[in-house]
């Protein structure tokens, strides 16, 4: 069997071959042999009994091969487990009249990995002479495609003497598609739904976003009789809904007719662009695209509910279901469609003449180029594993552009090998996924469990007691597993009737790690194991050990000391943290030969500053309060005796030097501060040596402000009183005017309505009097009578 040698190899390597590069075994956290077959695929477990020393601890056991060898444990003592290849299934490179070839083997492989060794495969692949074909011819039918229609209708023959060419299991299906039959894709009137062509046009069909017109067959009779019955349609845009129509011909697998083992291809005509997800929002579609088969009558009837999908979801399907496709698209729209054939996997691009008569020429063209090329992938791979490619080709050249393979020709006596290497990083069980060329329905399952516990030899019966650990427990893989109520590392320690939790508690500093990592908790006490520089931790939790001070080039503790529980005891004539320094305070020295002014400590020859103050002679501390203010009370009753501390001045100032002077002979700068009796005082301080020394000069003559005239004040604040009251008993004198003012207009209006009704009433009685008179006269010159005039 040809897998023979590469499985020999592997198993080679899965020994041997991590002596390519340095192998590296981490030992942090290590209790148990499964705790270091874990840690690293370098690490392996000495099982030997007495390999440990006093003092040392069970994950010295856990190291590379060759370290665990080089200390003494035996090579059938060591356990290291390896992976392991199983090939389940491996039919031979085929192929057979009906169609059934295989074209990739093995088939099936069982691995069992170890975390983070990696495994490598191989994987055969040779192009089969006659698998079957299935052509889908998916054809843009919108009214600038009228031309090609026509040449379409007799294209059956063609066709499929080109496809014979390629195998003798061959068949072809069409569909057809337009746009989304809603505006501002189609124009959604009445009659130009039913004939959305020009009005001189009279085979016209109606509007339509996709229809599946004929499932896969191999009579090409069906395939020109079908297609002469199609129609040219309108719509409105220039984009197509080219994408719709793919995602339906891709996922309606029952409609279309796909068989499970042919190579699968869509041709895709047209000469426009096509609409993706998000154009739908233009008509107010805002449901995604599910990716589902909604085909009822060969017609998609989700296409006015759903969005176009995206290029992603559709890249997606057409993987899934391993179809290829060509793109055989005007030149006008060439460019556009090679930028989405990049995203498509599998799928080729061909410029159609203008009226579509090379297109034959065009999908034998781009089937060769699909299938001269090779590309193997994955799917379902499980979370932590990590699977590399590498291409071997036909004629043995090794490919730049991993899992692809060129130049592939359909015959070839030489197949196309790819080396897989899989890598497990953590431990699982019966995981697997699938590895397939792109498009081509061969696949090779693999399934993955790991090895994460040991296999040890045990001593004797499991669970019986054994003398090595004191007769109260068992061994396991090299080291004791103590029976209830005993513990230690040789299970030496019997707690009783005692709570294990508290004795492993009472090993714990601040509740951290039990004995710092760097011990056992044998019955309450910390046992220490050694250093690796074979000295041992020492203290109550292990916590000390004399191998890590500070270096000081490359030296601990700079060759002039001892490093004692993690810091230098240094030599006579040193000091530093790492004994870096010679004992001295020159630099540290002031001209009043001071050690930083009092202010400080000299270190390494250096002033390390107290309380703010700075380098390098801690003079000045830029962030300390003024002491203008906080000396202020002692100045007073050093001064003037008087202030908050004059019963007690010599005690709560015995800081502060100062005598009282006429003018000021220091230079520091001058200080001006109120006192308790408001006067200013002024003065000067110089700070000596230390922290709180200070020395004053106090001058004699305080500015105290004269005291208060109360006779101006008394007579100020009468005399404001007064003028207050005059001003409001003018106020109120004017309120009253207005007041009055406004009731003396109110009574001029009112005595002038009452005039005017009294005329009225007196032009009234004139009135009626003349009326009389006027009427008396004529009853006078009635009668001949002597009127007698009386006038009012």
């Amino acid at each position: 069997m040809d897998w023979c040698m590469p499985l020999l190899i592997l198993l080679l390597m899965g020994r041997h071959g991590l002596c390519q590069q340095e192998e590296v075994c981490s030992k942090s956290l290590i209790n148990s042999c499964d705790d270091c077959i874990k840690s690293g695929p370098y690490c392996a477990w000495c099982q030997a009994l007495n390999f440990t020393k006093a003092g040392e601890q069970d994950a010295v056991r856990c190291n590379t091969r060759a370290n665990l060898i080089r200390r003494g444990c035996k090579e059938n003592e060591i356990i290291s487990p390896l992976n392991k290849l199983n090939i389940a299934k491996d039919d031979p490179l085929s192929a057979s009249e009906n169609g059934q070839v295989v074209q990739m083997r093995p088939q099936k492989i069982d691995l069992d990995l170890r975390p983070g060794l990696p495994v490598s495969f191989n994987v055969s692949f040779k192009a089969a002479e006659g698998h079957p074909v299935d052509l889908y011819y998916l054809m843009d039918l919108s009214y600038s495609m009228k031309d090609d229609l026509a040449n379409v209708k007799v294209l059956g023959t063609d066709l499929f003497a080109a496809l014979r060419k390629i195998t003798n299991h061959a068949r072809i299906g069409f569909g057809a598609f337009v746009d989304k039959t809603v505006l501002p894709y189609t124009n959604t009137n009445k009659e130009k739904l039913l004939k959305p062509c020009d009005e001189n046009d009279q085979q016209c069909q109606a509007a339509f976003g996709y229809r599946h017109v004929l499932s896969l067959t191999p009579n090409k009779n069906d395939f020109e009789a079908e297609v002469k019955k199609q129609f040219i349609s309108g719509n409105l845009d220039s984009p197509e809904g080219s994408l719709d129509a793919m995602m339906q011909a891709a996922v309606c697998e029952d409609k279309i007719g796909w068989n499970s083992n042919s190579t699968r291809l869509i041709v895709l005509t047209t000469d426009a662009g096509f609409h993706m997800a998000g154009d739908g929002k233009l008509a107010g579609i805002l449901e995604p695209n599910d990716e589902q088969c909604h085909m009822e009558n060969n017609l998609y009837v989700k296409s006015t509910e759903m969005d176009y999908p995206s290029v992603g979801q559709l890249a997606t399907q057409l993987e899934k279901n391993r179809i290829q496709t060509i793109f055989a698209v005007t030149q006008n729209v060439e460019s556009v469609y090679k930028e989405l054939s990049k995203m498509i996997p599998k799928s080729e691009v061909g410029v159609l003449s203008s009226d579509s008569k090379n297109v034959v020429e065009l999908i034998e063209k781009a089937y060769n180029a699909l299938s001269s090329k090779v590309t193997i992938t994955h799917d379902s791979l499980p979370e932590n594993v990590r699977v590399v490619y590498r291409p071997i080709c036909s004629h043995g050249e090794k490919s730049e552009n991993q899992g692809v393979c060129d130049q592939v020709r359909v015959g070839d006596e030489v197949s196309v090998i790819f080396e897989i290497t899989v890598t497990a990083d953590l431990c699982m069980e019966n995981k697997f996924f699938t590895i397939s060329p792109r498009g081509i329905k061969d696949t090779l399952t693999v399934t993955i469990n790991t090895t994460c516990k040991c296999q040890c030899d045990t001593a004797g019966p499991i669970g019986d007691p054994h003398p090595h650990c004191n007769n109260s427990g068992s061994i396991s893989c090299g080291i004791c597993r103590c029976n209830k109520g005993h513990v230690g590392q040789f299970c030496n320690c019997k707690i009783g009737d005692k709570d294990e939790h508290t004795l492993r508690a009472s090993c714990q500093k601040d509740n951290g790690t039990e004995c710092e990592g760097r011990g056992d908790c044998v019955c309450g006490r910390c046992e220490c194991h050694n250093t690796d520089s074979g000295s041992q931790y020492y203290g109550p939790y292990c916590e000390c050990d004399d191998d890590h001070c500070e270096k000081f080039q490359n030296q601990q503790c700079g060759g002039k000391g001892k490093c004692k529980c993690g810091k230098c005891d240094c030599n006579p004539g040193f000091e530093g943290s790492a004994c870096q320094c010679k004992t001295s305070d020159e630099a540290c020295r002031t001209i009043n030969n001071s050690v930083c002014n009092g202010r400080g400590s000299c270190k390494c020859n250096q002033c390390e500053c107290r309380g703010g103050y700075q380098r390098p002679h801690c003079l000045e501390c830029p962030g300390c309060t003024d002491p203008c203010q906080t000396k202020v009370n002692c100045i007073e009753c050093l001064g003037f005796e008087s202030g908050p501390f004059k019963k007690n001045c010599s005690e709560a100032c015995k800081t502060i030097s100062s005598k009282i002077v006429e003018k000021f002979t220091f230079t520091s700068k001058e200080c001006k501060q109120k006192d308790s009796e408001g006067c200013w005082m002024t003065f000067k301080l110089v700070q000596l040596v230390g922290e709180d020394n200070y020395e004053a000069e106090i001058r004699k003559q305080r500015e105290c402000p004269p005291p208060p005239n109360f006779i101006a004040i008394i007579g100020g604040s009468i005399a404001a009183v007064a003028l207050i009251g005059i001003l409001l008993l003018m106020l109120i004198k004017l309120l009253l005017y207005m007041k009055d003012l406004k009731e003396f207009k109110k009574f001029e209006n009112e005595k002038k309505k009452s005039k005017w009704a009294e005329v009225r009433h007196h032009s009234e009685l004139f009135v009626q009097t003349e009326i009389a008179v006027t009427h008396f006269r004529l009853v006078s010159l009635d009668s001949d009578c002597v009127v007698v005039l009386v006038s009012c």
